[in-house]
């Protein structure tokens, strides 16, 4: 196999985690090899992965002579590599899909790097501040009023890059906020994504690892 997956650690690499389940979802073919970043080897093992993409983290793809370094840039690719199944057909609709998943890739607003994926896998959570709470329901806003204008059961009817790219920030705010009342749309997506045979594949490797206490290691 000459496409080569590096991600990382499962219970940690909230970024690898989105590559992965583009690939998986686009019926792309691949090596998977896992990088293990945690501490102290996390440092000697991205140095490696240094040697031949320029972020040295995790995920970075090679396929063939082309190394994509960047998760977004490989759900994109893996669409491609797909036919496209992955994004709206139509141009506007595509272009909003899109725009989800730059508001995810940026942080959304802040909210992700405060609520760590890896404390989606603590026995115990600490409690949202004020202002998370605020930062959270403008994100279930936001994705109640698109699954209502996508008219679901996916944020744009069929499943795309979008949905997958919220996979680990909706595990963030269960973890935190269990039961979101007043989102009924958001609920019934967030089952629905979670039970996916890609998701709780990953997920079922990442609840049986002891629990990782790092942050802002991954690109």
């Amino acid at each position: 196999m000459s496409r080569i997956l590096y991600s990382g650690t499962r219970n940690a690499s909230s970024w690898a985690f989105r590559a992965w389940l583009a690939l998986k979802e686009a019926g792309v073919a691949f090596e998977e090899r896992v990088v293990d970043i945690r501490r102290p080897q996390r440092h000697a093992n991205l140095a490696r992965i240094g040697e031949f993409s320029p972020p040295a983290a995790v995920p970075v793809l090679v396929d063939g002579e082309a190394v994509i370094f960047d998760s977004l840039a490989i759900m994109e690719y893996a669409n491609d590599l797909g036919g496209g199944v992955l994004l709206p057909a139509q141009p506007g609709p595509r272009a909003r899909a899109r725009s989800f998943l730059a508001w995810q890739h940026s942080g959304l607003s802040g909210l992700c790097p405060r609520l760590s994926f890896e404390s989606s896998f603590y026995p115990r959570r600490r409690a949202m501040s004020a202002d998370e709470r605020q930062q959270s329901a403008r994100v279930f806003d936001a994705w109640e009023r698109q699954l209502e204008a996508g008219g679901g059961p996916y944020l744009f009817g069929d499943l795309s890059l979008a949905d997958l790219a919220f996979v680990p920030t909706l595990m963030r705010l269960q973890a935190h906020l269990p039961q979101p009342a007043g989102w009924p749309a958001v609920q019934a997506w967030g089952e629905r994504l979670i039970g996916r045979d890609s998701v709780r594949e990953w997920l079922a490797e990442a609840r049986a690892l002891p629990p990782v206490h790092l942050a802002d290691y991954e690109s």
